[in-house]
């Protein structure tokens, strides 16, 4: 759906036509996408108390919203009227406290999951019933008690005293509309009900009712390391059935196109049987992905751009590099080049490197864009339209005359934003390049004429991220407004928006095969999005900390993710399952990525280091029964330090980025800070 937004207060949600969903690269004859039409709605919002954020959420939860005037904001916070006596409010918590941490240890984990969100309940009960006193003293007593990990929420949490306060607050709204969740084993929650019916506590049990989804499991209830590591999350864990829906986590087949002969390469390194050396060559490039894979969505699932000419050049190249590349593993680790950017006072936000390693591009703190060739070949810019005209067309290098020598620089700095560049991304044909900043625009660059081609208008509000997809035409953002928006190159409007999340969506990543997206956001979750309808897939909660990067397995069934809580977690796709944790880094991870094969993690962090890790052992042996995918019950083994292969420090430089060259060199950036 395409939301068209006149001021923040009033949003309008127009209705995409059965049909006429993603179009394809060709904008003449699209090819449309079955059943993508969407139940048209609109939405009014009085300027001020509902924000734009919130009414995205709210359609994200509930479908339409019509929200008229102040006072119905209210509604959403009406559920607090049925107030008990306010004074024995402490009494309710400490009793059921009492109660919990006196129960067996096999329940006293579980249950140990109330306190956070009855404790905010309660809180905001006695607030917003005006209580003023009470709310305070019951902060007090009681907010030392919560888990290390919501800190951040309680400080918040703790700036809502009045009952105008919590109108119009996001965090406030957030916890009222979304249920918290929590999964707890059928034993644990027969004894809390029990507890709570006898001693007539009715308060407590108002409040479960109403503002938590027990999630509840028949079998063994989980150890506290089992809960710990899946909760920490805005809303609590994933409901079971979030992560049950069908993903086709496979890669789609290459196209298959003869491997020409290069002459001069070859005879530099085979004098005789040229052709003998090539043919097996393409063979082993053909026959590696002949199979269909069975994991793999259909080929025409979504409409994806034909290859032109110099794609087909590419792929050749970058299968002849693949040749020479070198096989990692805990014996061989790659080398790894460090560009550091020195005196980088314009305050460097954003690096990105294309996948042939040719040109590294920088985003500054200054609103500038800086690209600059890594390789002795200079950037030129297309020669002005008089000198075009002069040049013949059909001559052999044509593509080398069109190029203006006069402009020929190591550096060229793109002006137009009108604020910090948060997110920059490469075009996987290098002609075109994608910058997001603060000003609330993606815009899209030309490689040819260092000019900007488009400004998409869509986010209100500050985009942190944006990505191409593999296979170029696509493209994803997300910012501030807490949802992603899915773009084609071709169209100002977005295809898709991605909905669900309760805070800014931080960073985003494509999928291999390009048919799923995934965002990491500062509620402290990861959720995997279809492009074909839209539909969030997976998500994944564990960390305890906003998500600041992203990164797929080459074969496509594993996500890392990497948080301010310094911890890499490993996600199997398919299953919905947290399969690893890796503990080493001090600090926040801002880059995560896999070897070109999928043998080696490589993770960078704001602690001055970059660490490998062992992915293959890493993945081995998953224990993915049927007892765990439906439980959730996941055991992490506790070896981070044997599958750390090493840790590699700067002298003070925080790790923006990380990337594989086609030979598997690790190349990273970063700028030098002096404090």
């Amino acid at each position: 759906a395409a939301v068209a937004s006149s001021s923040p207060g009033v949003a309008a949600v127009a209705a995409v036509p059965p049909g006429k969903g993603l179009v394809s690269g060709r904008a003449s004859h699209g090819v449309a996408l079955p059943g993508c039409g969407v139940v048209s709605c609109c939405v009014f919002a009085s300027s001020f108390g509902l924000s734009y954020k919130l009414l995205l959420y709210a359609l994200a939860v509930g479908g339409a919203v019509v929200v008229e005037d102040q006072p119905d904001v209210s509604a959403v916070l009406s559920a607090y009227n049925q107030q008990g006596d306010p004074t024995l409010y402490e009494e309710y918590y400490s009793g059921l406290k009492h109660f919990i941490e006196c129960s067996l240890d096999c329940h006293r984990a579980e249950l140990s999951q109330l306190f956070y969100p009855l404790f905010v309940h309660m809180y905001l009960e006695l607030v917003y019933n005006q209580h003023e006193s009470e709310a305070k003293s019951f902060f007090e007593r009681f907010h030392g008690d919560q888990e290390c990990y919501y800190q951040d929420d309680l400080r918040v949490l703790s700036s809502l005293t009045k009952k105008e306060h919590m109108k119009g607050n996001e965090t406030m709204l957030d916890f009222r509309t979304s249920k918290f969740v929590l999964r707890i084993s059928r034993d644990s929650y027969q004894l809390l009900k029990r507890h709570l019916q006898e001693k007539q506590n009715n308060q407590i049990w108002n409040i479960v009712q109403e503002h938590l989804y027990i999630d509840i499991f028949d079998g063994m209830p989980r150890s506290k390391q089992q809960i710990d590591a899946m909760v920490g999350s805005l809303a609590g864990e994933a409901k079971r059935e979030a992560n049950k829906a069908k993903v086709f986590f496979g890669l789609l087949k290459e196209p298959e196109f003869d491997v020409p002969l290069d002459d001069e390469d070859e005879e530099g390194e085979n004098e005789e049987g040229k052709p003998k050396k090539k043919k097996p060559k393409k063979d082993s490039v053909g026959s590696k992905n002949k199979k269909q894979d069975p994991n793999a969505p259909p080929q025409n699932r979504i409409p994806l751009p034909e290859l032109k000419d110099s794609d087909k050049l590419d792929k050749v190249m970058n299968m002849k590099e693949a040749a020479r590349r070198v096989r990692l593993g805990p014996e061989c680790l790659p080398s790894i080049c460090f560009y550091t950017f020195l005196n980088a006072y314009q305050g460097l936000t954003a690096v990105d490197i294309t996948d042939d390693s040719s040109m590294i591009v920088g985003g500054f703190a200054d609103s500038t864009v800086r690209v600059w060739s890594v390789t002795p070949k200079k950037l030129r810019s297309v020669k002005t339209a008089a000198d075009l005209s002069l040049i013949d067309k059909e001559s052999d290098d044509v593509l080398e005359r069109i190029m203006d020598e006069k402009t020929a620089s190591e550096l060229k700095i793109l002006y137009g934003h009108s604020g910090p560049v948060y997110g920059t991304s490469f075009s996987p044909d290098r002609n075109y390049l994608l910058s997001c900043s603060e000003d609330g625009t993606v815009r899209l660059w030309s490689l040819q004429t260092f000019t900007c081609l488009v400004g998409y208008k869509g986010h209100n509000y500050p985009v942190w991220d944006t990505q191409f997809s593999p296979y170029g035409y696509y493209f994803v953002s997300g910012g501030h407004d807490r949802v992603a928006r899915l773009w084609a190159t071709d169209h100002y409007q977005p295809l898709r928006i991605f909905a669900g999340h309760l805070a800014d969506v931080t960073c985003t990543r494509f999928h291999p095969n390009s048919n799923y997206i995934a965002t990491g956001s500062a509620d402290r979750t990861v959720r995997l999005w279809d492009v074909l309808n839209g539909n969030c897939v997976r998500i994944f909660t564990g960390h305890k900390g906003p998500i600041h990067a992203l990164a797929f397995s080459p074969n496509g069934r594993f996500l890392a993710t990497g948080a301010t809580d310094g911890r890499v977690l490993l996600w199997d796709i398919g299953h919905g399952l947290m399969v690893g944790e890796l503990k080493g880094h001090t600090d926040t991870i801002y880059a995560l990525r896999f070897s070109r094969d999928g043998e080696i993690l490589a993770s960078g962090s704001m602690d001055n280091t970059v660490r490998l890790w062992d992915a293959v052992k890493a993945f081995e042996d998953l224990e993915t029964d049927d007892f765990t995918t439906a439980t959730g019950h996941i055991n992490l083994p506790e070896n981070s330090q044997d599958l750390l292969l090493g840790t590699y420090m700067t002298k003070s430089t925080p790790v923006v980025h990380l990337h594989f060259t086609r030979r598997n060199l690790l190349l990273a950036a970063g700028a030098y800070s002096s404090q």
